[in-house]
């Protein structure tokens, strides 16, 4: 996406923001179609426990994760289901393979890479997703009272980088070395495997010098540190076209608007797709269910603060980057709208 600060992206009425959704209620821009009724069924139809990967505390994962839980089971496609904290979506996606959750949300750049990675063992092709439900949106952030104003003032310092097993981190690498700050660089960027609170606690202490986060906006955590230390965002959108050619159309230029963490100026970085995603072998009813709950209940998914790009309707959710769709969520879309 190449918007100007305060525009609407390309494609803005296949991305719904949360006002628009809310808007919209179960319709979701799916005019004159009746959606199926998720809770009808049986009680014994309805898998015992669902367990949903998300994230760490105070950012976007989990909260979307405790929100798609409570949504599972307030309309019945499972009799209990529960979020799960963890390291982000490297994890997330091992916890799949291991049995150990149901769903999980995952950056589309590292589910692929993951997917390729695999390719020629026994775990080839066993996640699929249910959908691209949101953006994420990378924040560089460094105190305001640093004196650091760009990317390339990092050059030397010290950066958490995210948590070992996260998205943010997997990206992270990516973003340091097309920017040049890599250990080949004659002052290369010290990073340091830390994710959203310990970066946070990190930077509060001096201990690093930025921190680099993909998540939502705003990050719950990410705007009471602001309000304590006052931070600054560093533009990332000038790596865009290098980042792209390098790995790949997963990103795209993208806007933190102004004052969504409070005294902050709109800022252009990296936005990464992130996906919904199961195992290939779960149950088809449990994968139609969820489907009719992404689109006919949006609006139950959307954290009350969020600023950012959903994708929570037909059009925009069965575009998962390569990633295939699991069976019987490619039949539901079909369903849905054809």
């Amino acid at each position: 996406m190449s918007s100007p600060a305060g525009s609407q992206p390309p494609h803005a009425n296949l991305q719904l923001s949360r006002r628009t959704v809310l808007r919209a209620g179960a319709a979701l821009g799916l005019a004159g179609l009746s959606l199926p009724t998720i809770g009808a069924c049986r009680p014994a139809e309805s898998p015992e426990n669902l367990t949903v990967a998300g994230g760490e505390p105070g950012g976007f994962y989990l909260e979307f994760a405790t929100l798609l839980a409570e949504s599972l089971r307030r309309h019945g496609v499972a009799r209990n289901a529960v979020p799960m904290t963890t390291g982000g979506s490297l994890e997330n996606i091992a916890r799949l393979l291991a049995g150990e959750a149901t769903f999980a949300v995952a950056l589309a750049d590292a589910t692929v890479e993951t997917s390729s990675a695999e390719e020629g063992d026994t775990e080839a092709g066993r996640i699929v997703a249910l959908g691209k439900v949101y953006e994420n949106y990378v924040h560089c952030v460094v105190r305001r009272d640093s004196g650091i104003l760009t990317l390339m003032d990092l050059a030397g310092k010290t950066e958490a980088i995210g948590a070992k097993g996260s998205g943010t981190a997997f990206t992270a690498h990516r973003i340091i070395q097309a920017a040049g700050l890599g250990g080949s660089s004659g002052k290369p960027l010290k990073e340091l495997t830390l994710g959203l609170n310990a970066g946070l606690t990190a930077l509060k202490d001096g201990s690093v010098d930025a921190m680099l986060w993909s998540g939502g906006i705003p990050t719950a955590a990410i705007t009471a540190a602001n309000g304590e230390l006052g931070l600054r965002f560093l533009d990332l959108s000038n790596l865009i076209p290098a980042m792209r050619n390098q790995y790949g159309a997963f990103y795209d230029r993208v806007i933190i608007p102004e004052n969504s963490y409070e005294g902050t100026p709109a800022i252009g970085t990296l936005g990464v797709a992130n996906l919904l995603l199961c195992r290939r072998d779960l149950e088809d009813q449990t994968v139609s269910k969820t489907v009719d709950l992404l689109v006919g209940h949006a609006q139950e998914l959307i954290p009350r603060s969020s600023l950012g790009v959903q994708f929570l309707s037909t059009e925009t959710l069965i575009n998962t980057a390569g990633v295939p769709l699991h069976p019987a969520a490619a039949a539901s879309y079909r369903r849905l709208h054809g």
